[in-house]
């Protein structure tokens, strides 16, 4: 048990290193996708089963990371997730067939669902002790390393190292940080008498508001670019405008979330985050004009940012399930949102319009204004 204040700062680092190293591994893959393809000599088709491994191996070690954690705590599944993450980033990137690179994607996203539970459940743990809101200052390093992943892959390929050789830069780097980050983590016991159970009270809730959340994010990364394509305002080549504004302004407003949500409260922050996202959507359906969808892309992000890390906390502080089962039941659900969601917005939009699909999107955010009371009163 950490008691002092040296101790509890060590863990706040450690907490930020994993979510560095979570988010770094995980966008390097991103730059490595075409090579991976390539390698396995993969169609369009048979590649987006392939990728569904990937997140069908998370969604399935997300349960049992919560449990193991409700258990044991969660420094033993950092570990394995963390380093799950290094050791198979080369892996799916010389996987010679398409069987194996199927295997080693499931076992990737097992790495990333088993980290992204445990890291959250530990951070939940560290600001509880620390007594003030951390979590969106957690989430930021999860950005932070995804900005420096794909923009360090990208580079390393451009100057001419391989995929291999780029794969294995990111996981040494990787690496390094969860090395720092192993003898700082917190070791407590966890004690509890975990079951698997389904989401149930409050949880049920928070956990239906992470899967909008993530749906939202899910469609602007895989839509987002198409829309202002369709919507005739900028060229393919530079329509990924949108979503790197997304990304930026989420990181900032991650980075003064802990204080805006000290300063607010989490309720005031799931209304105002629901309500500018809200706008920011209706932007992007401006007819006929590149800066206010630009705006939009950048005050969805804005909205987003703090949603996900409240709705953590949240769950960590409910009294209807163990912290550890709570956060894992969010963690899935919502990553259920983002397998499911692009589809989801693919078929709305070939049945009506990809604006009409978006403007819909609205609509679920509006959820967060209309639920925030509730929600929060756990907190």
């Amino acid at each position: 048990m950490i008691s002092d204040e040296k101790g509890l700062r060590a863990a706040m680092l450690a907490t930020r290193l994993a979510f560095l190293a979570a988010g770094f591994v995980m966008a390097c893959w991103a730059p490595l996708i075409p090579f991976a393809k390539q390698q396995v000599g993969a169609d369009e088709g048979v590649f987006g089963l392939l990728l569904l491994c990937l997140g069908l191996g998370a969604i399935v070690a997300m349960p049992l990371t919560g449990y193991l954690s409700a258990r044991t705590g969660a420094r033993a599944m950092i570990l394995l997730g963390g380093f799950g993450l290094v050791a198979f980033l080369p892996l799916v990137v010389i996987a010679p067939t398409v069987w194996t690179l199927g295997l080693a994607l499931a076992v990737f996203g097992a790495a990333l669902g088993t980290i992204d539970v445990a890291m959250n459940i530990h951070a939940a743990e560290v600001e509880t002790r620390a007594a003030r809101p951390m979590m969106s200052g957690f989430h930021a390093m999860w950005s932070v390393g995804g900005i420096l992943g794909a923009g360090g892959l990208t580079a390393l390929l451009s100057a001419g190292l391989s995929p291999l050789g780029a794969a294995l830069v990111g996981s040494a780097l990787a690496g390094c940080a969860m090395i720092l980050a192993a003898p700082r983590l917190l070791r407590q016991s966890g004690g509890a008498k975990p079951e698997f159970v389904r989401p149930r009270g409050i949880v049920l809730l928070l956990a239906i508001l992470a899967a909008i959340s993530f749906l939202v994010e899910g469609a602007v990364l895989d839509w987002g670019a198409l829309l202002i394509v369709d919507q005739g305002l900028m060229a393919a080549t530079g329509a990924g405008i949108g979503y790197m504004l997304f990304s930026i302004a989420m990181t900032i407003a991650r980075l003064t979330g802990d204080w805006l949500v000290a300063a607010l409260g989490r309720g005031r922050i799931m209304i105002l985050g629901g309500l500018v996202a809200m706008a920011g959507i209706a932007l992007t359906l401006v007819p006929g004009m590149l800066w206010p969808a630009l705006l939009g892309f950048a005050l969805i992000g804005l909205g987003c940012a703090n949603l996900v890390p409240v709705l953590f906390s949240l769950a960590a502080q409910s009294r209807d399930m163990p912290p550890g089962l709570a956060v894992a039941a969010v963690t899935t659900t919502g990553y259920a949102g983002i397998l499911l969601g692009p589809a989801l917005i693919g078929f709305a939009a070939d049945a009506t319009s990809l604006a009409m699909a978006f403007g819909a999107l609205a609509l679920l955010m509006a959820a967060f204004p209309l639920a925030a009371q509730r929600a929060s009163r756990i907190g």
